[in-house]
Protein backbone atom coordinates (compact mmCIF):
# COMPACT_ATOMS: atom_id res chain seq x y z
CA UNK A 1 0.00 0.00 0.00
CA UNK A 2 1.43 3.53 -0.92
CA UNK A 3 0.37 5.75 2.07
CA UNK A 4 -0.14 10.02 0.60
CA UNK A 5 -0.05 13.05 2.77
CA UNK A 6 -2.86 15.10 2.50
CA UNK A 7 -2.63 17.78 -0.73
CA UNK A 8 -3.96 20.99 0.93
CA UNK A 9 -2.65 23.51 -2.00
CA UNK A 10 -2.83 22.57 -5.42
CA UNK A 11 -0.87 24.46 -8.01
CA UNK A 12 -2.07 26.46 -10.52
CA UNK A 13 -1.35 24.60 -14.05
CA UNK A 14 -0.11 28.50 -15.06
CA UNK A 15 2.51 28.93 -12.81
CA UNK A 16 4.29 30.95 -12.51
CA UNK A 17 1.66 33.13 -13.14
CA UNK A 18 4.10 36.70 -13.00
CA UNK A 19 7.57 36.65 -13.81
CA UNK A 20 10.14 40.09 -14.77
CA UNK A 21 9.34 39.60 -18.02
CA UNK A 22 6.17 40.88 -17.59
CA UNK A 23 6.83 43.46 -16.31
CA UNK A 24 6.84 47.26 -18.32
CA UNK A 25 10.00 48.70 -17.05
CA UNK A 26 13.61 46.65 -16.52
CA UNK A 27 13.54 44.87 -13.25
CA UNK A 28 15.68 41.63 -11.99
CA UNK A 29 12.86 39.68 -10.06
CA UNK A 30 9.18 39.76 -9.10
CA UNK A 31 7.88 37.92 -5.93
CA UNK A 32 6.49 38.09 -2.27
CA UNK A 33 3.25 39.93 -3.02
CA UNK A 34 0.60 40.74 -0.86
CA UNK A 35 -2.79 40.07 -2.10
CA UNK A 36 -6.08 41.90 -1.61
CA UNK A 37 -9.77 41.01 -3.43
CA UNK A 38 -11.13 44.71 -4.29
CA UNK A 39 -14.89 45.79 -3.71
CA UNK A 40 -15.53 45.34 -7.22
CA UNK A 41 -13.68 41.68 -7.15
CA UNK A 42 -10.74 42.65 -8.56
CA UNK A 43 -7.09 40.96 -7.12
CA UNK A 44 -4.77 43.27 -6.74
CA UNK A 45 -1.51 41.64 -5.58
CA UNK A 46 1.06 44.03 -4.52
CA UNK A 47 4.18 42.84 -5.41
CA UNK A 48 7.64 43.20 -4.51
CA UNK A 49 9.95 44.22 -7.09
CA UNK A 50 14.02 43.64 -7.50
CA UNK A 51 16.19 45.54 -9.06
CA UNK A 52 19.82 45.28 -10.19
CA UNK A 53 21.20 46.74 -7.58
CA UNK A 54 19.41 44.86 -5.39
CA UNK A 55 17.27 47.36 -3.71
CA UNK A 56 13.03 46.34 -3.76
CA UNK A 57 10.30 48.19 -4.57
CA UNK A 58 6.31 47.51 -4.86
CA UNK A 59 4.73 47.78 -8.33
CA UNK A 60 0.99 47.01 -8.21
CA UNK A 61 -0.79 43.81 -10.32
CA UNK A 62 -4.69 43.64 -11.01
CA UNK A 63 -6.55 40.56 -12.54
CA UNK A 64 -10.52 39.90 -12.96
CA UNK A 65 -9.68 36.33 -12.46
CA UNK A 66 -6.52 36.77 -10.27
CA UNK A 67 -5.35 33.72 -11.95
CA UNK A 68 -4.16 35.93 -15.47
CA UNK A 69 -4.81 38.91 -18.06
CA UNK A 70 -2.53 41.06 -15.20
CA UNK A 71 -2.88 44.66 -15.72
CA UNK A 72 0.23 46.05 -14.31
CA UNK A 73 1.09 49.53 -13.15
CA UNK A 74 3.50 51.33 -15.71
CA UNK A 75 5.87 52.38 -13.18
CA UNK A 76 6.58 51.50 -9.59
CA UNK A 77 3.38 51.73 -7.12
CA UNK A 78 5.16 52.36 -3.94
CA UNK A 79 8.74 53.15 -4.08
CA UNK A 80 11.18 53.33 -1.30
CA UNK A 81 11.65 57.12 0.51
CA UNK A 82 15.07 57.19 2.25
CA UNK A 83 14.76 61.09 2.13
CA UNK A 84 11.95 61.66 4.15
CA UNK A 85 12.09 57.60 6.15
CA UNK A 86 15.92 56.98 6.37
CA UNK A 87 14.58 53.44 7.71
CA UNK A 88 13.60 52.52 3.92
CA UNK A 89 17.62 53.08 2.49
CA UNK A 90 18.31 49.94 1.36
CA UNK A 91 14.60 49.55 -0.26
CA UNK A 92 10.91 48.08 0.99
CA UNK A 93 10.21 44.45 0.81
CA UNK A 94 7.50 41.66 1.59
CA UNK A 95 4.36 43.78 2.00
CA UNK A 96 1.45 42.00 3.51
CA UNK A 97 -2.34 43.89 3.14
CA UNK A 98 -5.19 43.98 5.46
CA UNK A 99 -8.34 45.85 5.10
CA UNK A 100 -9.10 47.50 8.05
CA UNK A 101 -13.25 48.13 7.76
CA UNK A 102 -13.24 50.47 11.16
CA UNK A 103 -10.75 53.29 9.36
CA UNK A 104 -12.03 51.86 5.50
CA UNK A 105 -8.79 52.01 4.64
CA UNK A 106 -6.29 48.90 3.69
CA UNK A 107 -3.08 48.89 5.89
CA UNK A 108 0.07 48.01 4.49
CA UNK A 109 2.87 46.39 6.67
CA UNK A 110 6.37 46.18 5.35
CA UNK A 111 9.49 45.27 5.76
CA UNK A 112 11.67 48.75 6.06
CA UNK A 113 15.58 48.01 4.89
CA UNK A 114 17.38 50.39 6.74
CA UNK A 115 21.71 50.62 7.14
CA UNK A 116 20.77 48.70 10.78
CA UNK A 117 18.86 45.96 8.96
CA UNK A 118 14.94 45.31 8.32
CA UNK A 119 12.53 46.48 10.88
CA UNK A 120 8.93 46.71 10.13
CA UNK A 121 7.18 50.08 9.16
CA UNK A 122 3.31 50.39 8.64
CA UNK A 123 1.64 52.61 5.80
CA UNK A 124 -2.43 52.63 4.98
CA UNK A 125 -3.87 53.80 1.21
CA UNK A 126 -7.74 53.91 0.40
CA UNK A 127 -6.78 53.71 -3.81
CA UNK A 128 -3.09 52.03 -3.78
CA UNK A 129 -1.94 55.39 -5.60
CA UNK A 130 -1.58 57.68 -2.65
CA UNK A 131 0.20 56.50 0.53
CA UNK A 132 0.10 57.22 4.27
CA UNK A 133 3.63 55.92 6.15
CA UNK A 134 3.57 55.89 9.39
CA UNK A 135 7.20 54.80 9.34
CA UNK A 136 8.68 52.25 11.25
CA UNK A 137 6.62 50.49 14.16
CA UNK A 138 9.45 47.97 15.62
CA UNK A 139 12.99 48.58 14.80
CA UNK A 140 15.36 46.16 13.16
CA UNK A 141 16.07 43.14 13.11
CA UNK A 142 11.89 42.53 12.74
CA UNK A 143 9.88 41.15 9.61
CA UNK A 144 7.18 39.03 8.75
CA UNK A 145 4.51 41.26 9.90
CA UNK A 146 0.53 42.45 9.65
CA UNK A 147 -2.02 43.86 10.89
CA UNK A 148 -5.68 42.54 12.39
CA UNK A 149 -8.61 43.97 10.57
CA UNK A 150 -9.80 44.70 14.06
CA UNK A 151 -8.57 45.64 18.09
CA UNK A 152 -8.54 43.53 20.30
CA UNK A 153 -9.89 44.01 23.43
CA UNK A 154 -10.02 47.97 22.30
CA UNK A 155 -5.95 47.55 21.11
CA UNK A 156 -4.93 47.28 17.50
CA UNK A 157 -2.60 44.24 16.67
CA UNK A 158 0.25 43.46 14.80
CA UNK A 159 2.04 40.15 14.36
CA UNK A 160 5.72 40.14 13.58
CA UNK A 161 8.90 38.29 14.01
CA UNK A 162 11.81 39.71 16.17
CA UNK A 163 15.23 37.69 15.88
CA UNK A 164 16.96 37.09 19.31
CA UNK A 165 19.97 34.95 17.52
CA UNK A 166 20.25 32.34 16.61
CA UNK A 167 16.30 31.24 17.00
CA UNK A 168 13.28 33.73 15.79
CA UNK A 169 10.27 33.51 16.93
CA UNK A 170 6.07 34.65 15.97
CA UNK A 171 5.56 37.43 18.12
CA UNK A 172 2.40 39.91 18.63
CA UNK A 173 2.11 43.39 19.70
CA UNK A 174 -0.37 45.73 20.85
CA UNK A 175 -1.52 49.23 20.32
CA UNK A 176 -4.07 51.86 20.93
CA UNK A 177 -2.63 54.42 18.08
CA UNK A 178 -1.03 52.22 16.07
CA UNK A 179 1.81 53.87 16.77
CA UNK A 180 3.02 53.19 19.88
CA UNK A 181 3.65 49.94 20.55
CA UNK A 182 3.82 47.36 23.93
CA UNK A 183 2.54 44.28 25.40
CA UNK A 184 4.55 42.58 23.72
CA UNK A 185 3.64 38.61 23.86
CA UNK A 186 5.48 35.59 22.29
CA UNK A 187 2.73 33.87 20.11
CA UNK A 188 4.55 30.39 18.72
CA UNK A 189 8.00 28.97 19.38
CA UNK A 190 10.47 27.88 16.51
CA UNK A 191 11.08 24.45 17.42
CA UNK A 192 14.61 22.87 18.03
CA UNK A 193 16.60 19.93 16.86
CA UNK A 194 15.83 18.36 13.38
CA UNK A 195 11.91 19.37 12.91
CA UNK A 196 11.60 21.23 9.64
CA UNK A 197 10.31 24.50 11.70
CA UNK A 198 13.01 24.21 13.76
CA UNK A 199 15.26 27.55 15.41
CA UNK A 200 13.08 30.07 12.54
CA UNK A 201 9.73 30.66 12.06
CA UNK A 202 7.64 33.52 10.37
CA UNK A 203 4.17 34.81 9.55
CA UNK A 204 3.66 34.10 5.94
CA UNK A 205 0.25 36.13 4.75
CA UNK A 206 -2.29 37.92 7.66
CA UNK A 207 -4.27 35.69 9.57
CA UNK A 208 -7.85 34.15 7.76
CA UNK A 209 -10.66 35.04 10.76
CA UNK A 210 -12.97 31.82 11.02
CA UNK A 211 -15.26 30.53 13.40
CA UNK A 212 -12.57 28.53 14.91
CA UNK A 213 -9.93 31.31 15.33
CA UNK A 214 -7.51 32.60 13.49
CA UNK A 215 -6.39 30.55 11.25
CA UNK A 216 -2.49 31.28 10.18
CA UNK A 217 0.09 29.79 7.50
CA UNK A 218 2.99 30.26 8.32
CA UNK A 219 6.88 29.46 7.16
CA UNK A 220 9.80 27.46 9.01
CA UNK A 221 13.08 27.46 7.46
CA UNK A 222 15.02 24.40 7.95
CA UNK A 223 19.44 24.72 7.20
CA UNK A 224 20.36 21.83 5.26
CA UNK A 225 23.82 20.76 3.55
CA UNK A 226 22.63 22.85 0.72
CA UNK A 227 21.45 25.88 1.96
CA UNK A 228 17.74 26.98 3.69
CA UNK A 229 14.49 25.36 2.67
CA UNK A 230 11.18 27.02 3.05
CA UNK A 231 8.29 25.28 3.85
CA UNK A 232 4.47 25.99 5.21
CA UNK A 233 2.86 24.97 7.78
CA UNK A 234 -0.51 25.54 9.95
CA UNK A 235 -1.70 26.81 13.11
CA UNK A 236 -4.81 28.17 14.83
CA UNK A 237 -4.77 30.81 17.57
CA UNK A 238 -7.29 31.86 19.90
CA UNK A 239 -9.63 35.01 18.29
CA UNK A 240 -10.03 37.07 21.66
CA UNK A 241 -6.44 36.15 22.60
CA UNK A 242 -4.71 35.73 19.46
CA UNK A 243 -1.48 34.62 21.67
CA UNK A 244 -2.87 31.83 22.35
CA UNK A 245 -1.89 29.00 20.16
CA UNK A 246 -5.32 26.59 20.26
CA UNK A 247 -3.07 24.20 17.40
CA UNK A 248 0.10 23.74 15.51
CA UNK A 249 0.59 21.23 13.07
CA UNK A 250 3.21 18.60 13.20
CA UNK A 251 4.12 18.58 9.84
CA UNK A 252 4.56 20.96 6.73
CA UNK A 253 2.16 21.22 4.17
CA UNK A 254 4.00 22.86 1.25
CA UNK A 255 7.35 23.21 0.05
CA UNK A 256 9.14 23.19 -3.04
CA UNK A 257 9.18 21.06 -5.66
CA UNK A 258 8.55 22.11 -8.53
CA UNK A 259 11.83 23.82 -11.20
CA UNK A 260 10.44 27.39 -10.46
CA UNK A 261 10.16 26.92 -6.74
CA UNK A 262 13.81 24.75 -6.52
CA UNK A 263 15.80 26.89 -9.19
CA UNK A 264 15.90 31.26 -8.64
CA UNK A 265 18.09 33.92 -7.14
CA UNK A 266 17.30 31.68 -3.93
CA UNK A 267 16.08 28.13 -4.65
CA UNK A 268 13.78 26.44 -2.50
CA UNK A 269 11.71 28.76 -0.97
CA UNK A 270 7.65 29.56 -1.48
CA UNK A 271 7.45 31.93 0.24
CA UNK A 272 3.73 33.67 0.23
CA UNK A 273 2.91 37.08 1.60
CA UNK A 274 -0.76 37.13 0.58
CA UNK A 275 -4.07 35.63 -0.22
CA UNK A 276 -7.60 36.31 -1.11
CA UNK A 277 -10.96 33.74 0.10
CA UNK A 278 -13.48 33.61 -2.44
CA UNK A 279 -17.05 34.56 -2.12
CA UNK A 280 -17.69 31.11 -1.08
CA UNK A 281 -15.98 31.87 2.28
CA UNK A 282 -14.06 29.03 1.53
CA UNK A 283 -11.77 28.84 -1.36
CA UNK A 284 -8.44 30.48 -0.81
CA UNK A 285 -6.18 31.71 -3.41
CA UNK A 286 -2.77 31.73 -2.39
CA UNK A 287 -0.02 33.88 -4.05
CA UNK A 288 3.79 33.11 -3.12
CA UNK A 289 7.60 34.05 -4.26
CA UNK A 290 9.13 31.32 -5.67
CA UNK A 291 12.88 30.85 -5.18
CA UNK A 292 12.80 34.86 -4.98
CA UNK A 293 12.53 35.25 -8.67
CA UNK A 294 8.72 34.79 -9.74
CA UNK A 295 4.99 34.43 -8.12
CA UNK A 296 3.23 31.90 -8.25
CA UNK A 297 -0.40 30.59 -6.81
CA UNK A 298 -1.93 27.59 -5.26
CA UNK A 299 -5.68 27.22 -4.33
CA UNK A 300 -6.28 25.73 -0.58
CA UNK A 301 -9.30 25.51 1.29
CA UNK A 302 -9.99 27.03 5.06
CA UNK A 303 -12.12 23.63 5.96
CA UNK A 304 -9.54 21.43 4.88
CA UNK A 305 -6.68 23.74 6.63
CA UNK A 306 -9.11 23.58 9.80
CA UNK A 307 -10.11 19.55 9.57
CA UNK A 308 -6.24 18.81 8.89
CA UNK A 309 -5.05 20.96 12.34
CA UNK A 310 -8.32 19.24 14.18
CA UNK A 311 -6.56 15.51 12.91
CA UNK A 312 -3.60 16.82 13.59
CA UNK A 313 -4.52 16.96 16.93
CA UNK A 314 -6.18 14.22 17.53
CA UNK A 315 -2.70 12.33 16.53
CA UNK A 316 -0.67 14.31 19.16
CA UNK A 317 -2.73 13.37 21.99
CA UNK A 318 -2.41 9.79 21.11
CA UNK A 319 1.37 10.11 20.57
CA UNK A 320 1.20 11.79 24.37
Amino acid sequence: MTYRYSDLFHRNKQNPILTAGDWPYPVNSVFNPAAVLLKDGTTLLLCRVEDRRGHSHFCAARSANGIDSWKIDDKPTMLADPEHYPEEHWGIEDPRITYVPELNKYAIVYTAYSRDGPGVALAFTEDFVNFERLGVIMPPEDKDAALLPCRIDGQWAVIHRPVSAPRAHMWISFSPDLQNWGGHKMMMEARRGAWWDANKIGLSPPPIETSQGWLVIYHGVRQTAAGCLYRLGLALFDFDHPEICLRRGDEWVFGPQEPYEQHGDVGNVVFPCGLTVAADGDTVNLYYGAADTSIALAIGSINSMLQWLEQQSRKQAIIA
